[in-house]
């Protein structure tokens, strides 16, 4: 699998490193961001799938390769809940008016199940993200893991 920076020999592989950091979670919401993750991961088999266990979140996004100004849409993992997260939702048409958020760019839908990701106004959002994304998610092949950075410093990963 292909990394961002160079792996020493007793570094873990990208996916027991990304397991390790959805552990760190309250059992239920570990449990959302993996079933919500194998969701996405099945929507998009040939996305590189970039994450960044920041101070805040653990963000998991989905691209057509390894630029993260190119992705099209993230899960977020917080200590209260997980988030799917759309780059340019701004732009999207959202009948049923289901994002979230106020910024230039990003919308967000809170997800209280996997199951939500097969609902048809949220699956019409994701063919619409992917539709808008500046470069095409390849058309064969098989997606990989990157891990693309890891913070010294964050938040608490379980509520208080």
């Amino acid at each position: 699998m292909k990394r961002s920076r160079p792996r020493s020999a007793s570094r873990a592989t990208p996916a027991r490193e990304l397991a390790g950091f959805i552990a760190k979670f309250d059992p239920q919401i570990a449990r959302l961001l993996r079933s919500a993750r194998g969701v996405l991961r099945k929507r998009f088999p040939t996305a590189v799938e970039l994450v960044y266990d920041n101070y805040n979140a653990l963000a998991i996004g989905w691209a057509p390769n390894e630029r993260a100004s190119e992705v099209i849409v993230s899960l977020a993992g917080f200590a209260r809940g997980v988030c799917l997260y759309f780059t340019h939702g701004k732009k999207l048409s959202d009948p049923k008016r289901l994002l979230q958020g106020s910024g230039n760019q990003g919308r967000f839908l809170r997800l209280e199940n996997a199951a939500q990701l097969a609902e048809p106004a949220v699956e019409a959002l994701l063919r619409a993200a992917v539709r808008q994304g500046k470069t095409p998610l390849p058309a064969t092949g098989r997606g990989y893991t990157v891990i693309k950075s890891i913070s010294a410093k964050q938040r608490p990963r379980r509520p208080a």
